[in-house]
């Protein structure tokens, strides 16, 4: 393993940890609900930080959530600003992590397949 991936990686642990106290304790914004933060990716010359997210709900929620995350970037960059010893902090861009959903998804779809048929005219009763 190369050591600046292994320093991104630490670098994006810990902001993903700091981020998520952030947006638990200080933010302020209604349109963020409960969210959680997946993983953050950083730049080669670390300057952007993908930042990652899941949340339960319709896609207007997610549609909201995303807008209201991208108008705090600032606020939540400044605040990760006073918590971190870097030199410089990066942009933070977030997107919605997919991957949590389709695996809900997938999991019921292998339930019900697997499930053996039980629907109300069976005739599995005693």
């Amino acid at each position: 393993m190369h050591p600046s991936s292994a320093r991104a990686r630490r670098i994006g642990d810990q902001i993903q940890r700091e981020l998520a106290e952030i947006v638990r304790l200080e933010l302020k914004d209604p349109r963020v609900g409960m969210i959680t933060l997946t993983g953050v990716d950083l730049s080669t010359d670390y300057t952007h930080a993908k930042v990652f997210f899941t949340l339960l709900g319709s896609a207007q929620a997610l549609h909201e959530t995303e807008r209201a995350l991208e108008h705090a970037a600032g606020f939540l960059r400044t605040q990760l600003s006073h918590r971190l010893r870097l030199r410089h902090v990066p942009q933070l861009h977030f997107v919605f992590d997919a991957s949590v959903e389709r695996g809900m998804r997938l999991s019921k779809l292998i339930d019900d397949a697997v499930r053996p048929n039980s629907g109300p005219d069976d005739g599995g009763g005693a």
